[in-house]
């Protein structure tokens, strides 16, 4: 299975870079050998009324943006938890991807979100990405599913050091391990994949 684990904060070594690292050395583990890590530090879409994305002339990120998560059967955001709120940097994606000409971006996927915070936020994101990926998959006439379970990762520095590494914390450990589970018993069962393969 294509597993694309899409770190959605723009900032130099984040903490959703951190926790999508972990996640992606997590699904290695589990025997999910097809994961493509990528992050937002070098985003450059356009913010919405001041340009938009032509799909025949994408920018290099733009361009592995797309063909990573176009050829992904289960797509993992890791979401920043700015103010309470989501990155403006994701929800602009949202935008200037969901119309028709990127609407494969959102048929046959699993997708499945992990909110991050420094303290014990991260489920906000969570809940407001849910929404805007459903209405856009029902938009755009799309068949995909977005992962009822989701995985706040407080504390992230504590818990991860700056290559992505556990320091050590098995609550968190049983927590990403739980989240990475049920993401793939679910994708088993919507791509029609025989469970324990």
């Amino acid at each position: 299975m294509k597993i694309a684990v899409i770190s959605t904060s723009p900032r130099k070594g984040s903490s959703s870079l951190k926790a999508a690292r972990y996640l992606e050395s997590t699904l290695r583990e589990s025997g999910q050998e097809e994961v493509e890590l990528l992050n937002f530090e070098e985003v450059d879409i356009p913010m919405v009324g001041r340009g938009s994305l032509d799909k025949e002339k994408l920018t290099p990120f733009q361009q592995k943006l797309v063909s990573t998560w176009e050829e992904a059967e289960v797509v993992i955001f890791t979401i920043p938890e700015y103010n309470w709120t989501t990155s403006g940097e994701l929800i602009n994606a949202m935008h200037q991807l969901g119309g028709k000409a990127f609407a494969s971006l959102f048929h046959e996927k699993v997708f499945a979100l992990v909110g991050v915070s420094s303290g014990r936020g991260g489920r906000r994101p969570c809940l407001e990405m849910t929404v805007v990926l459903n209405k856009l998959i029902s938009f755009l006439n799309q068949s995909s599913v977005v992962s009822p379970k989701l995985f706040e990762s407080h504390e992230t520095g504590k818990n991860l050091d700056e290559a992505g590494n556990s320091t050590g914390n098995g609550v968190y450990e049983k927590g990403v391990k739980d989240f990475v589970d049920y993401t793939l018993k679910i994708a088993r069962r919507w791509h029609g994949v025989a469970v324990g393969t």
